[in-house]
């Protein structure tokens, strides 16, 4: 499979960990690390397994994890000096809190702005409410991982297909996908996977999704969040955004 997916990812490890911490609903105060950081590195392990570009931030967080949680791990050192800091997490956690604030700072902007642009277009004249607004929530790379994690661990436990690598490509993939879009208007990420017979095809089958929506062939959402990822066709596209 000699295809490598460059994808603009905007999310970083902070990302990630509050994806995680929401998804798990642990409490950010009180960060159970070990949970934390076997998911975290599991996350990571998937995006190398997919041959995907992981910054280094995301390396220099994993280390992070890892020595918080091997700090937690010693015993306290009754003859020592008391730990300037008592529990390890707390600069993590400050880290997570402000990054949060942050982020929730500039949805509400982000809000705001939509709002506006609803009721007023740019010179100021009233604007027609959009029929195709959505409710639908966008989808993350997280969001994306977490879906193929699921989908190669209900691939059949006992699987003796012998694995042929030419058998599949990710452009036989797209086409697939495609033409089952172009018949049904909507399609469930998990239902791309029913049929798959091995781990091989698991991955295929997301590297060609990943590929279309860095084509913006397609659109993904969700009704909320954690909820079942929707395929479907990005039909705005004209015939001229499609041509190179």
């Amino acid at each position: 499979m000699n295809c490598k997916i460059r994808l603009d990812v905007f999310e970083g490890p902070l990302d990630l960990l509050l994806y995680l911490i929401k998804k798990e609903e642990l409490d950010i105060y009180d960060i159970p690390i070990m949970r934390i950081t076997e998911q975290y590195l599991e996350y990571l392990n998937m995006m190398e397994l997919l041959d995907l570009e992981v910054a280094g931030d995301f390396l220099v967080t994993a280390a992070t994890l890892m020595q918080i949680k091997s700090r937690m791990l010693l015993p306290p050192d009754p003859a020592g000096e008391p730990p300037e800091e008592l529990d390890p997490r707390a600069e993590l956690v400050r880290r997570l809190l402000e990054y949060k604030a942050f982020k929730e700072a500039a949805e509400k902007l982000r809000d705001f702005e939509g709002k506006r642009s609803e009721i007023f277009t740019r010179f100021g004249a009233w604007a027609e409410p959009d029929a195709g607004d959505s409710p639908f929530l966008e989808v993350s790379l997280f969001d994306l991982l977490s879906a193929f994690s699921t989908a190669l661990k209900n691939l059949p436990k006992h699987d003796f297909h012998r694995v042929n690598k030419d058998e599949f490509t990710v452009a036989d993939k797209i086409h697939e996908i495609f033409h089952r879009l172009m018949k049904e208007p909507v399609i469930y990420f998990s239902r791309l996977f029913t049929s798959s017979r091995n781990k091989f095809e698991v991955i295929t089958t997301f590297l060609a999704i990943l590929e279309l929506i860095r084509l913006k062939e397609v659109l993904i959402r969700q009704d909320n969040r954690f909820a079942e990822i929707e395929i479907s066709r990005n039909v705005s596209l004209t015939v001229l955004d499609r041509q190179p």
